[in-house]
């Protein structure tokens, strides 16, 4: 190949490789964590002042009253406006659509799908007027009735705080992604008083890579938030968990394992329920009609006449909001009727699906909780008699519940674990918790592959990797993907000589060498079998790569990707035995395509 079309290949690539100035500054990890604290601080006081507009709002629309005071864990009973209620979701979601539309249509559903589209679509950009109008709407929705949560919104706020401040100091995309992530496990870890919770959301949900480059920031970051947190709101964890009494830590019985499967595999169930629904109900609501201020109202009615039935059957309205209420309720041993929670259970589901499919703006965090806690609960209460040993009672139930569908539909296994451990500090809980979580994961995965985060986002055509941190194909060895078919040419030797062996193509290496001694490598698919038909009187040195790159058959892929990166080579020549390697002791060759191929490979495994 004349040197001149090399050259000419040559170029895109090297253009390719350019990036805009302001994607060109980079800070230390030392300043990076420093910027990290500004953010878990940043966030945490926005977490706080979220939780008191929420209060505000909540306080306007169902008692009619100004006050920031509101604790969603204690009920409160009738509204005191009684049926009258039935507007309140209907003026809020008005108010919320004429917000989302004007200002920030990010700020619509849930949130955190659109952290993850801003990480791996958008060079880790959120605007930072989302982080101010997803409040203030996710705070109406919220406060006016309807059935959603403010983890989400808190989780977008927080990554709206770190990418704009990112972007206002002009740092390259991954440390912008970095602090993306740590805001949006600040404000979990703000909200949940669950610093290590926090840490594993950003790791497990949001970020593309783990090392201590991404670790540290976010640890940072939730640390900073959480202490923000428990100054100005308390050290209390989330919901308070009365003595429980996990029986399959101390003694063993079949009756325990059978209890605790079989709640693991319903829960995966209700969370593939869970995603299909909302699915249903994001598209169904669209084509109705496409005014979305028409499409809100028949979703909030909806919500307003299930709260003003549950209150006048029950005195309480149960599922409007975040519903903590009823979680501490259970936990608390005051609900513990196997109908009613199977039926708000039923209630909340199709109330969460509808409020966001309609347009509300929050989160499916506290949703998920509350429907693990009620159907756990409810399946406690339900089998008590056919399980009289197995020591489940519906508030060890409605833990594992909750730890088991929030893992299950968001994908985040690790995270509810150690989150639901530290919401309850009993470390009895941890293995019923796993058996439940990794069964419920495991349903949920066979029946549909992506998350309640993810989905959405497939549907725009937009796919996140789900094994983006599972780099197991670096662990491999140079000789388990080497090509191990390859041709040794004297220097010297034409290059029709060199390839008479191959038929119809040059998909075969060729190693240059001289007395012995390797001079040149060029790669398998180098485009010359032509070549050499076309000026058969051309040597093959003068097409070999000069700088090699030489590998043992026992180093690992990730040496080897290493190597061949730092030196801009195409291909590796693999060696074994020899310290000074020779001709002779050639084995195969290890090129990027393989390594492609390997990479490729270790996701369909």
């Amino acid at each position: 190949m004349p040197a001149a079309i090399v050259s000419e290949m040559a170029k895109p690539i090297a253009s390719s490789d350019r990036k805009p100035p302001s994607e060109e500054r980079r800070v230390s990890l030392l300043v990076l964590c420093g910027l990290a604290l500004v953010i878990g601080v940043m966030t945490g006081l926005g977490a706080v002042a979220f939780r008191a507009l929420i209060g505000l709002v909540h306080n306007l629309f169902y008692n009619g009253r100004l006050s920031l005071v509101y604790d969603a864990n204690v009920s409160e009973g009738a509204s005191r406006f009684g049926d009258l209620v039935l507007f309140a979701p209907i003026i809020g979601g008005l108010i919320v659509v004429f917000l989302v539309r004007r200002f920030a249509p990010e700020a619509k559903g849930h949130g955190v799908p659109e952290v993850m589209d801003a990480i791996f679509y958008k060079r880790g950009n959120i605007r930072g007027t989302v982080a101010v109008v997803k409040a203030l709407a996710s705070a109406i929705s919220i406060g006016s009735g309807a059935a959603v949560g403010r983890e989400g919104p808190i989780i977008q706020i927080g990554s709206a705080l770190g990418s704009a401040f990112s972007q206002l100091i002009g740092l390259s995309t991954r440390q912008k992604i970095t602090l993306l992530s740590a805001g949006a496990g600040a404000g979990i870890a703000a909200t949940f008083n669950t610093p290590l919770g926090g840490v594993l959301f950003a790791l497990e949900i949001l970020l593309p890579e783990v090392s201590n480059r991404t670790f540290l920031p976010v640890v940072v970051a939730t640390g900073a938030a959480t202490t923000i947190g428990r100054i100005l709101i308390g050290p209390d964890p989330a919901f308070a968990v009365p003595d429980v009494q996990f029986p399959m830590v101390a003694s063993f019985n079949i009756q325990e394992a059978v209890a605790f499967v079989a709640l693991g595999l319903l829960c995966g169930v209700a969370a593939w329920a869970f995603i299909r629904v909302l699915v249903f109900m994001e598209d169904g609501f669209p084509r109705l009609t496409q005014n979305e201020y028409v499409q809100n109202v028949l979703g909030m009615a909806v919500i307003g006449l299930m709260m003003v039935g549950l209150t006048r059957t029950f005195g309480h309205s149960y599922i409007d909001g975040v519903g903590y209420s009823v979680i501490q309720d259970i936990l608390d041993h005051r609900m513990t009727a196997a109908g009613l929670l199977a039926l708000l259970f039923a209630l909340k589901l199709v109330a969460t699906t509808v409020s966001l499919g309609c347009g509300a703006s929050g989160g499916i965090f506290s949703p998920s909780l509350y429907l693990g806690a009620t159907l756990g609960a409810a399946f406690a209460a339900a089998t008590s008699s056919m399980l009289p040993h197995s020591g489940l009672t519906p508030s060890s139930a409605a833990i594992v519940g909750m730890a088991a569908i929030v893992g299950a539909g968001t994908g985040g296994v690790m995270t509810a674990i150690v989150m639901v451990f530290e919401m309850t500090r009993d470390y009895a809980i941890i293995v019923p918790v796993i058996v439940a979580v990794a069964l419920a994961a495991g349903v949920r995965r066979a029946l549909v592959n992506e998350t309640i985060y993810t989905v959405k986002l497939r549907h725009r055509g937009h796919r996140i990797p789900k094994e983006r941190h599972i780099n197991l194909y670096l662990v491999k060895q140079a000789q388990d993907i080497m090509e191990h078919r390859f041709i040794v040419a004297r220097a010297g030797t034409t290059l029709k000589q060199a390839m008479i062996a191959e038929d119809t193509d040059d998909a075969r290496a060729i190693v240059v060498e001289r007395d012995g001694r390797i001079v040149g490598l060029i790669p398998p698919r180098s485009g010359l079998w032509a070549e050499s038909h076309t000026n058969p009187d051309l040597l093959v040195e003068r097409f070999a790569e000069r700088r090699l790159v030489i590998c043992r058959d026992e180093d690992l892929l990730s040496l080897v990707l290493a190597r061949l990166r730092r030196h801009r080579a195409g291909a590796a020549i693999v060696f074994r035995g020899r310290s000074r390697p020779r001709v002779d002791d050639i084995v195969g060759i290890v090129t990027k395509r393989v390594i492609a191929d390997a990479v490729i490979g270790s996701y369909e495994d």
